[in-house]
């Protein structure tokens, strides 16, 4: 009989895959409505996208909707503006230097992860599962490092921004689980959605008086750029509805590390899209992560 405590894994895969697509129509975006506006549109346009998945929950389950505590309203809160601030530090980053690069640098994520989640949550991890994490980070770092453009050269600041873009998205992972172990009512599917409404409904919150006090600007161009911004709003909101049902299911550490099957997704773009053929770094480096997400599965409980 299957396990449905294994969901985590087709639900990170398509995190991973609605995240490719999202982050393709983000960084279109920048150009057009700045930073901080493409940063407020997977929130802004996410969030009611996000109430509809809780309203089809409550009414597909019959579940009433978790009343929320104050341990809760702080991991999430916590993790709302740890992600906020990774986004802008990343696009920051793409936009001063090359998308491999940064991407790179932020996929040091899932080691992160782990440590923050075994000092925050308790959760720990096996051997072979660190070693998972550890094999699949290598991967991404050599499919993302174009040849002859080591990581050293990318500068100081651009590795400062894309470790810490890193280190927030861990932060904000930790986060978002906690507040859903927090919750002790309803199924998984119900508190992983909760929790989504709330996380995204803070940072719409946050971005949009942000934006009205301090960039009236790049609102009304987000708003005059609806049909991307929505585009991106909704696969925000897919993604991030996955991401929080693999964290309903087992730890961050896991979830972020299988996560990084979205290289893979981004090759195979790159590959039937723009016909970009692979050097035997970047395939060595994809067996590496493939290898990694193996082991992960093969270790996992």
């Amino acid at each position: 009989m299957f396990d449905p405590t294994l969901l985590w894994i087709p639900a990170t895969i398509g995190a991973a895959a609605a995240q490719t697509a999202r982050n393709l129509m983000q960084r279109r975006l920048i150009d057009v409505i700045g930073t901080v506006g493409a940063t407020q549109v997977r929130f802004l346009y996410g969030f009611p996208f996000a109430c509809l998945f809780l309203a089809a929950v409550a009414l597909a389950t019959g579940e009433a909707v978790p009343a929320p505590s104050l341990r809760f309203v702080a991991f999430a809160a916590g993790g709302a503006l740890a992600q906020i601030a990774a986004t802008a530090l990343m696009l920051s980053a793409m936009r001063s230097k090359g998308f491999a690069v940064v991407t790179a640098f932020t996929k040091t994520e899932p080691v992160l992860v782990a440590v923050f989640a075994l000092a925050v949550l308790g959760d720990r991890l096996t051997l072979p599962g660190g070693l998972a994490i550890v094999v699949a980070t290598v991967g991404v770092i050599l499919v993302t490092t174009k040849r002859g453009l080591p990581l050293a050269q990318a500068g100081i600041g651009t590795a400062a921004m894309g470790i810490g873009s890193g280190a927030l998205f861990a932060i904000a992972a930790v986060g978002f689980r906690g507040a859903i172990l927090t919750l002790e009512e309803g199924s998984f599917l119900m508190r992983a959605t909760t929790t989504l409404v709330w996380g995204l409904g803070l940072q719409t919150a946050l971005l949009g008086l942000w934006l009205a006090l301090f960039d009236r600007r790049a609102m009304s161009a987000s708003v005059a750029a609806w049909r991307g911004s929505l585009f991106a709003g909704f696969m925000g909101a897919v993604a991030s509805q996955f991401w929080f049902l693999g964290f309903a299911l087992t730890s961050a550490a896991n979830v972020r590390t299988l996560g990084l099957v979205e290289v893979l997704f981004a090759a195979l773009v790159a590959r039937i899209a723009f016909g970009q053929r692979m050097d035997r770094r970047e395939l060595t480096g994809l067996v590496l992560v493939t290898g990694g997400v193996a082991l992960l599965l093969f270790a996992h409980p």
